[in-house]
């Protein structure tokens, strides 16, 4: 695979970046849909953790599709089919909200989710080879600290726009059966707007995209196959760097999908839904500051350090909100974004560092790996209602210890980790 150092391949980088934004505001509009669908649908914290299953779930579907895609179509065409389904997928919002059913609204994130999971396999890879490989570290990083503007404007907007009238159902409504239905019908009607105009947003970046289709980029050089995608797990560097994806995201997830709950307990700050959404911004904000921190010091930074040591504050950071009340519980759990911030980027470019012509497929496996934030939250959710929501962030605290492990063992140069190719 080429790199792309011309001009013409420069001219995407924005846009690629963007991208980066786009899907980390999607993602985190689902912390604040949950809230949201908990109260409306009147679900316990395991069934209102299907939203991040479903959600997650097509990244185990999707990914070696998206792989496979861009072997035969490229980068740029990948992301505009990534873009259109994506918006597919904000559409369905429409018959959800008409029927007001909460599975309707779980098929529709599957979709959605479905057109993130292509823009991911595209875009981590893409900016990554973007350059010189010695910064491909820092690039990725650096993009991500775009992902997360996303994902911290996104609860103030969020909160603003589904939890204005709150997440409780009203006496009044609860009069009859009918009552009861019409108001689920009229507050899931009012959640299908922004999802719309995200929708419209959606499909003016992919007429971008395709003005951009002839830019000179990294090119694939050979055909994608299920049984060659697979056999590069045959690299322990790659196979390891799976389970970490799997099971970092699986602990973002969780802590940013409870996290509004968390704060609402009496135990803790005990302040209203909207509130406690508005309070995420410090969550994400703190990933966004460590981000662009971590594009600097990872130029000189051993890239595994880092990540062994961001690993270890996040593990001990949320143990100790899970044993604590007020304002330290608060605190120190809104302060594990700032430790997550380059981990995912990290755990990413250490994994498919040596892969060269391989990477859309090692990128389709990593992506596929993301499904960790469908199947731990459920975890940590079934876990919050046997023994309590500040207990389960232990479940997540465990998580951390094994990134750490990864970090150490990844500090080494691929050629060192890697296994031999047959």
């Amino acid at each position: 695979m080429a790199n792309g150092n011309g001009s013409n391949a420069r001219r995407i980088v924005p846009f690629v970046v963007a991208l980066f934004f786009i899907w980390g505001f999607a993602t985190v509009l689902n912390d604040v849909l949950i809230p949201k669908l908990k109260g409306l649908f009147e679900l316990s914290y395991t069934e209102v953790m299907l939203t991040q299953f479903c959600f997650f779930l097509g990244y185990l579907f999707f990914s070696i599709p998206a792989g496979f895609l861009l072997s035969r179509v490229g980068y740029v065409r990948g992301i505009i089919a990534g873009l259109l389904l994506m918006g597919l997928g904000y559409l369905l919002f429409v018959p959800a909200a008409l029927i007001g059913a909460y599975p309707g609204f779980l098929a529709a994130l599957f979709i959605v989710a479905g057109g993130i999971t292509i823009l991911q396999v595209a875009a981590n890879p893409l900016i990554a080879l973007l350059g010189k490989p010695e910064g491909a570290h820092s690039r990725l990083t650096l993009a991500q600290a775009f992902n997360s503007i996303g994902t911290t404007v996104g609860p103030r907007i969020g909160s603003a726009l589904l939890l204005a009238t709150g997440v409780a159902i009203p006496a009044v409504a609860r009069f009859s059966p009918a009552t009861l239905a019409a108001y689920r019908q009229k507050e899931a009607y009012a959640l299908q707007w922004p999802f719309l105009a995200f929708a419209c947003l959606l499909a003016l970046l992919a007429v971008v995209f395709w003005s951009l289709r002839r830019a000179q980029l990294p090119t694939v050089e050979k055909a994608a196959s299920v049984g060659a995608t697979f056999a590069l797990l045959k690299n322990p560097r790659l196979a390891f760097g799976m389970l970490s994806i799997f099971i970092y995201v699986g602990a973002e997830v969780s802590i940013g999908s409870l996290l509004t709950n968390y704060l609402m307990q009496p135990s803790v700050l005990a302040i209203s839904a909207k509130d406690a959404a508005d309070t995420l911004v410090y969550y994400w904000g703190g990933a966004m500051v460590g981000r662009f921190i971590g594009s600097v010091a990872l130029r000189v930074v051993s890239a595994g350090r880092a990540l062994t040591v961001c690993a270890i504050v996040a593990c001990l950071l949320a143990a100790t909100s899970a044993v604590s009340a007020g304002m330290v519980a608060a605190v120190t759990l809104l302060a594990v974004g700032l430790f997550n911030s380059i981990q995912f980027p990290t755990i990413f470019t250490l994994a498919i560092e040596g892969e060269a012509a391989d990477t859309p497929e090692a990128s389709a496996l990593l992506c596929m790996s993301i499904v960790g934030g469908a199947v731990i939250p459920v975890i940590t959710g079934a876990v919050a209602d046997r023994i309590g929501l500040s207990l389960a962030l232990f479940v997540p605290a465990f998580c951390y210890v094994w990134i750490a492990v990864y970090g150490w063992i990844g500090r080494n140069p691929a050629t060192k980790l890697s296994a031999q190719r047959a």
